[in-house]
């Protein structure tokens, strides 16, 4: 027996050397990508193709379907962009991929990184997402961009509305983080769009985790598709390092003060359950003097994007977000991940531990746990199949707290009752006033009697 077990060993271990073998000999152009895009990736220093795209792209090339499972940050966006551009390339046309995604950021990002890597062969990409005038979608749709990245919803709303717009030339259909489309119940919009794209054309699915869903999916749309698997169970980095904390609920803000002074000078994405929670705690911690912007559902686009553009560009170093947020977003330097709310869904968990630790980083992720979390909290631990340390904390130093953040926790409750009134008796011009403008509840107030 034990020698068996040796052997098992030996062989993982020979298997890991050609791995890394593989690793340092393989190049973009050994994968059979032409010079041009080679170059492009190299403008984008991306020196060696990591894993999944060793895998993806050779296959992709040979005209195969392909379904890829790559934990998130594993360069799935280029295992995909670097096929089509080069089939692009060999038969130009107009409205010749769709990607659809699930979130509008994750879009926007998949866009710049087409825009990237086919700067130099003039690749026009158009961004199709919910909360932008569809007036002006509809007129970059009239100019036929190559590659259209979509969110379902608003695809459909243009696919029966704006006249002259079809997609009936297209010839690759990407679906990125493919489970969540399915998850969030955009079954039907994906349904329709199957529909009117022809049959004959190339279909990719990349996910980090694969649901029955997407299996029922592959059914619909894949011809004999070849499946890609990086990771085949739900993984986290190793340079994660993931600790949890179990506390009373009532004490949740306190402890995540203490952790944010803490470790100060690092940058934060806390994770909240809903948007009025993000809300409230991002007014609770810039009462408090803490730069925090909050990323929720509820705030308008542009407010959205200005919110991750503060925080990529380093002016604000904390971001409250609900799962918007958890998906795909290639946020450099995210030093430390909060779940102050456990995620209902457990896989959830992984992709929000990924926004840190990207591309070989390291990172540290806390989750807290109160007396309700803990069945919620022991699903994780059985997912990744790991037992998370305890994140030491000082109970005297946290009750220090205790007063200021009471304080600020009452000036966030009466700044979103307000903010909520206000709402209500302008309607139309819907002011949102208090996602990001100011720090310090003073000049807020102030501002409020301004209003009044």
């Amino acid at each position: 027996m034990a020698d068996s077990d040796e052997d098992v060993s030996q062989k993982q271990e020979k298997q890991e050397n050609t791995e890394e073998l593989e690793q340092e000999t393989a190049t973009f152009k050994s994968l059979g990508v032409v010079d041009v895009l080679c170059e492009a990736c190299e403008g984008l220093k991306w020196k060696t193709p990591s894993k999944i795209q060793r895998e993806a792209i050779p296959v992709a090339l040979a005209g195969k379907d392909v379904i890829g499972l790559a934990e998130t940050g594993s360069g799935k966006t280029g295992a995909f962009a670097l096929p089509i551009l080069q089939t692009l390339l060999d038969n130009p046309q107009r409205l010749f991929a769709l990607v659809l995604t699930p979130t509008r950021e994750l879009a926007f990002q998949i866009s710049e990184q087409f825009e990237a890597i086919g700067s130099t062969i003039g690749v026009k990409c158009c961004v199709v997402v919910g909360g932008i005038d569809m007036m002006n979608q509809a007129l970059m749709l009239a100019k036929k961009p190559h590659v259209i990245i979509a969110t379902p919803g608003r695809l459909v709303d243009h696919l029966e509305n704006t006249k002259g717009f079809n997609l009936r030339s297209l010839k690759f259909l990407v679906m990125d983080e493919a489970d969540r489309i399915l998850n969030m119940d955009f079954e039907q919009e994906v349904d329709k769009i199957l529909k009117v794209i022809p049959r004959e054309r190339r279909t990719y699915l990349f996910s980090a985790t694969m649901t029955k869903k997407v299996a029922k999916l592959q059914r619909a749309s894949l011809k004999d598709p070849v499946k890609v698997e990086v990771s085949s169970k739900y993984q986290t980095v190793d340079k994660l390092q993931q600790y949890y904390i179990f506390i009373p609920v009532k004490f949740k803000d306190v402890y995540l003060v203490y952790i944010l002074n803490e470790l100060a000078g690092n940058s934060f994405m806390v994770f909240c359950a809903t948007c009025a929670n993000t809300q409230r705690v991002a007014l609770m911690l810039r009462n408090l003097g803490l730069m925090a912007i909050p990323l929720h559902g509820q705030m308008t686009q542009a407010k959205r994007l200005g919110a991750l553009t503060k925080f990529k560009s380093k002016s604000r170093s904390i971001l409250i977000a609900t799962d918007v947020a958890s998906r795909g977003l290639d946020i450099p330097h995210v030093d430390v991940v909060i779940n102050l709310d456990i995620p209902t869904h457990s896989k959830d968990y992984i992709h929000r531990v990924g926004r840190t630790a990207r591309a070989g980083r390291a990172g540290k992720s806390v989750t807290f746990v109160t007396q309700y979390d803990v069945e919620l909290y022991q699903r994780i631990e059985h997912l990744i199949g790991k037992q998370l340390p305890l994140y030491k904390t000082e109970e005297q130093e946290v009750m220090l707290l205790m007063e200021r953040v009471s304080e600020a926790q009452r000036h966030a409750k009466m700044e979103m009752t307000e903010g909520t009134g206000k709402k209500r008796k302008h309607r139309p011009q819907q002011p949102e006033d208090d996602t990001e403008e100011s720090t310090g509840v003073r000049k807020k107030l102030m501002k409020r009697k301004k209003h009044y």
